[in-house]
């Protein structure tokens, strides 16, 4: 995104503007009467870190989690390179496969869309100052009463009290890699090329990219620290860090690694 902060602002929707450092109100509970309707008949799509964190609360792999619970389609943002949405049940209330009869079941690993509710996160960046900034915005349903309750946050308390930070850290690193994507950097490749399907399995089956990075020794090749190795070897979520920038290099983009 390169428009400035003050561009964005005037393509805003009429009445929704960043809410800075000013107040919202909300809370969701199982006291309020439309508890857990948000988690029925939604489209969520969800990000590289949404799947590792619930494929390791489920305990199962990244694989079986997208056999069993992801939808991929075109995608939304731009065409060349597919997004993953949540599976729904298949019953007349179209839930989500994780709500259970007293609420979430993954609450601890719940996605970030899920944690971000009742805003929206935009990001501003800005190429000529090299930095990028984050807004919010206040959304608001009819069917969701969350916002009558007398809970007041500014965006950092709430951004604390959801536990976001890492969640936003890791989508400001996808979307850094997705901005490549939809430059298509395959071009000619068709759909579901080979280097679409590299792409794929690092971003979103990080089970089978740890495989493939051994089978390959990936990690030898660059000059990487002994104890960022060490944690690229015991966490996804450093593993995953790894695979954007090596998708980055892969794809001839700038990137923070250096081949031996």
């Amino acid at each position: 995104m390169k428009n400035t902060m003050k561009e964005i602002t005037k393509n805003f929707p009429e009445g929704m503007e960043p809410l800075g450092k000013k107040q919202f109100k909300f809370r969701c509970h199982d006291g309020v009467d439309c508890y857990m309707i948000c988690c029925r008949n939604v489209d969520m799509f969800l990000y590289p870190y949404d799947i590792l964190r619930l494929k390791e609360a489920l305990n199962i792999t990244s694989q079986e989690f997208i056999e069993q619970y992801v939808r991929v389609v075109k995608g939304v943002a731009h065409p060349y390179f597919p997004s993953v949405m949540l599976r729904l049940t298949d019953d007349e209330n179209k839930a989500c496969p994780f709500l259970s009869e007293i609420g979430c079941s993954v609450y601890n690993n719940r996605p970030s869309a899920c944690r971000t509710y009742p805003l929206e996160r935009g990001v501003d960046r800005s190429p000529e100052k090299r930095v990028a900034h984050d807004f919010y915005l206040l959304t608001s349903h009819d069917y969701c009463h969350g916002h009558k309750e007398e809970n007041f946050f500014t965006v950092k308390e709430w951004i604390r009290d959801q536990r976001l930070e890492d969640y936003n850290m890791m989508n400001d690193l996808w979307a850094e890699v997705d901005t490549i994507f939809s430059e298509n950097p395959w071009a000619g490749e068709g759909i579901g090329g080979p280097k679409q399907q590299i792409a794929f399995t690092i971003c979103y089956d990080i089970d089978n990219f740890r495989i493939m990075a051994a089978k390959h020794n990936l990690i030898e090749r660059f000059l990487i620290p002994r104890a960022q190795k060490r944690r690229i070897n015991e966490s996804d979520t450093e593993l995953l860090k790894f695979g954007f920038e090596w998708l980055k290099n892969f794809l001839g983009q700038p990137s923070s690694l250096i081949s031996k």
